[in-house]
């Protein structure tokens, strides 16, 4: 294949394999009052130019697809205690998908389904069981009833990434819902908020008489994944926290002396949140390849050993709706057969990532390879085949 040709085909397949942020928007709901309820969040979604259609969770009429085509490239579940989708969704059509890059925002609470509880553990994560509640007898808000069920989440225990979070301080968190578990190995799950070492899920109503679900900071509030695909899933274990209550509500811990917030920091994470789920944050594609021998502009038909080699690639990333020239220090080729022979770093400027180096003194067939894995980025992965 024609370097050219190739080129063309690793700068399309980063154009293909991601979907840039705004578009049509599936919302399926428990109950179309949530419309109202979550109003402030719904808002801010389309003032970004999303197209949302609200439809309830057990609607006879639900499809996700037509023809083949998929009619939705967003899809948002508030709906955490449906027990069958109607229509023509089930739980395998969300996951085929997310399968088929569409991103998903998940929302669910103490009283969920097993649809949501079939998705999320399909996702590599794991919600407690029905009627059960994160817990914190030292974290809770003033205006808790008792149960101390309304956590103050610190704002400390959020994922430290900011492509994922603002880059700015954010006042602590209000959360009440069911918790979640995660592999830790997993490499494609992201903890994005979880509790304290004082937390823990367990049904509030009822006596500690086995070891509960989750304990401590493995108790995940707000858990992500980044499929192999790029697609994104974001699973948040209470629906009122994208509420209008909880982003306008002030914040205080039920302690003598803690601090009073004015108001919480729920509506800049979740906004924060739904930008990179929908991917307007963190997309990154390669629009250009180029390589030779050091003095010339072309690739020869086939290096010779030990010849001296300038690599470039060109990386862009997404940024307010806009492509601009991606800026990092971490960039690195590989020079492989099937081990790696060489491994640089690359230098870069107004986006171009560059490096010289010599070639080694074997033959064979070789790759130029960029496999730019990130956390809060997509996955960014850019081979070239040469001949020696």
């Amino acid at each position: 294949m024609a370097v050219g040709v190739l080129v063309v085909l690793v700068a399309a397949f980063g154009l293909l394999s991601t979907v840039q942020g705004s578009g049509k928007t599936l919302v399926l709901l428990d109950s179309m009052t949530l419309k109202e309820s979550h109003s402030i969040f719904f808002k801010s979604l389309q003032d970004r130019g999303y197209e949302l259609s609200y439809k309830s969770a057990d609607d006879s009429n639900l499809k996700l697809t037509s023809y083949g085509e998929y009619l939705y490239e967003h899809l948002i579940l508030f709906c955490p205690s449906v027990e069958e989708f109607g229509g023509n969704i089930g739980e395998d059509t969300v996951l085929d998908f997310i399968d088929g890059g569409g991103n998903v925002l998940v929302a669910a609470g103490s009283s969920i389904g097993d649809p949501i509880r079939e998705i999320g553990s399909n996702c590599g994560v794991e919600f407690d069981e029905e009627n059960t509640a994160v817990i914190d007898h030292l974290n809770f808000d003033v205006k808790d009833e008792g149960m101390h069920t309304l956590i103050v989440a610190d704002p400390s225990n959020i994922i430290e990434s900011k492509t994922i979070v603002r880059d700015k301080k954010l006042n602590p968190i209000l959360f009440k819902g069911v918790g979640m578990t995660a592999d830790p190995e997993n490499p494609l799950v992201m903890d994005i908020l979880h509790g304290t070492s004082s937390s823990y899920s367990h049904n509030p109503s009822d006596d500690i008489v086995d070891y509960p679900h989750a304990v401590g900071k493995n108790t995940q509030f707000i858990t992500a994944l980044q499929a192999r695909n790029n697609a994104r899933v974001v699973f948040s274990g209470s629906l009122e926290f994208f509420s209008d209550a909880y982003f306008q509500s002030a914040v205080q811990k039920a302690v003598a002396g803690s601090e009073r917030f004015a108001k919480s920091g729920n509506q800049d994470l979740a906004y924060a949140l739904s930008q990179w789920v929908f991917k307007e944050k963190g997309v990154l594609r390669v629009t250009g390849v180029s390589h030779h021998i050091v003095g010339q502009k072309t690739p020869p038909a086939a290096y010779t050993i030990e010849d001296h080699v300038e690599y470039s690639i060109l990386i862009e990333q997404l940024v307010a709706g806009q492509w601009k020239p991606f800026d990092s220090n971490d960039v690195q080729l590989e020079f492989v057969r099937i081990d790696p022979f060489v491994r640089t770093s690359l230098k870069s400027k107004n986006g171009r990532f560059s490096t010289k180096f010599k070639l080694p003194d074997v033959y064979g067939v070789f790759q130029f390879k960029v496999d730019y894995n990130r956390i809060g980025f997509t996955h960014l992965y850019s081979t070239t085949q040469v001949n020696m």
